[in-house]
């Protein structure tokens, strides 16, 4: 699969601060990656480094497996990693043929984009009458009008509504079914969750974890059970190799496992020790709780 963006032990320093440190990853054709993080985790900064808007301390990133310098790369990217600035009395149509005259891109791409962005119909409304959600997706039909193949956003939902959140969630996911490789910068899980396939998260200018959103979630996950006898239940549990601690809480166990264990292979080691349980429910860690889990650790 080829290889978009690597990005080697990037630092970034600003005087006393170290908002960047040590920060490698790559992001490979075809994904949907989110970088995960608190407000100033350094998301927005790692972006400005590969955009070449913000000088890097130290440490190197290349595109497209180094095949061209940053200048040219960048002709093959569309970013959004500021509010969208258009200008109030043009139309939609009439903001994105601008965009088009400057960058040297024909025409035909505008109405294309504002289809896929689902604002084909107001393409002759004025741009200061468009609602906030409204903004960002022309913002979006503007960054993909040079066909990129890789777009990147910097909290592309941030200050919208919740249809303006879903609709622009949508867009995403639409666009990453054509194909186009997305990078985006949030401090939302749920948008992460919902929308990425890989995530990078960031704490303080570190990563913590790097790899596949199903990663991150799947791990051992976690037990909720109840027997007429939780005393004996929880002792029983306890001699388990799989399982890691025990919380009881309201009337139920939740038992955490260091090792993977089903649902049926638990029952059955229960019922052998003369244990019948009423109730049993296997549950992942949601994203949320993993970065809580992270982003906590001191």
């Amino acid at each position: 699969m080829e290889t978009i963006l690597t990005i080697e032990n990037l630092n970034k320093r600003f005087g006393s601060v170290h908002a960047v440190k040590n920060v490698s990853f790559e992001i490979k054709k075809g994904n949907v990656y989110g970088i995960l993080g608190p407000n100033g985790s350094g998301k927005s900064t790692t972006l400005g480094i590969i955009l070449n808007v913000v000088n890097r301390t130290s440490g190197d990133y290349k595109w497209f497996d180094g095949k061209m310098d940053t200048h040219h790369a960048l002709k093959k990217v569309g970013a959004i990693i500021e509010r969208p600035n258009f200008y109030p009395y043009m139309t939609a149509e009439e903001n994105l043929k601008l965009v088009c005259k400057i960058k040297g891109i024909h025409y035909d791409k505008v109405e294309e984009k504002l289809q896929v962005v689902g604002l084909l119909e107001r393409k002759d409304s004025k741009f200061r009458t468009f609602s906030l959600g409204m903004k960002q997706r022309l913002a979006i039909a503007s960054a993909l009008l040079n066909d990129p193949e890789i777009l990147i956003l910097d909290e592309p939902t941030n200050g919208l509504d919740p249809q303006g959140i879903r609709q622009i969630r949508d867009i995403i996911k639409h666009i990453a079914s054509l194909g186009t490789t997305i990078l985006l910068a949030s401090h939302l899980l749920d948008e992460v969750e919902k929308v990425c396939s890989h995530v990078v998260v960031l704490r303080k200018g570190e990563i913590l974890y790097s790899g596949s959103v199903d990663g991150i979630i799947t791990n051992e996950g976690f037990f909720e059970l109840q027997a007429n006898d939780n005393n004996q239940l929880k002792a029983t549990l306890q001699n388990h190799p799989a399982v890691e601690k025990i919380d009881d809480e309201d009337g139920k166990l939740f038992v955490y496992l260091k090792a993977p264990l089903e649902a049926a292979d638990l029952n059955r080691f229960l019922f052998q020790n003369n244990i019948s349980l009423n109730h049993l429910v296997k549950r992942k860690h949601s994203l949320e709780e993993q970065f809580l889990q992270l982003t906590n650790h001191n």
